[in-house]
């Protein structure tokens, strides 16, 4: 995977954690997709995401 591609799922990531401290949102829908994007960051890098968030 390209930086772009990775850089692209981190805004993701990010953008969803958002919605999810928002009131009326539905957050199962919006845990399964990060859930998704968890799942593909690691596989491409070997990383967590939460942990490489930490380090920035």
């Amino acid at each position: 995977m390209k930086n772009s591609e990775l850089r692209k799922l981190i805004s993701q990531y990010k953008e969803i954690i958002n919605k999810q401290k928002k009131k009326h949102t539905d957050n199962f829908k919006l845990s399964e997709k990060r859930e998704k994007i968890e799942q593909k960051y690691f596989h491409e890098t070997g990383r967590t995401l939460k942990s490489d968030l930490k380090d920035l």
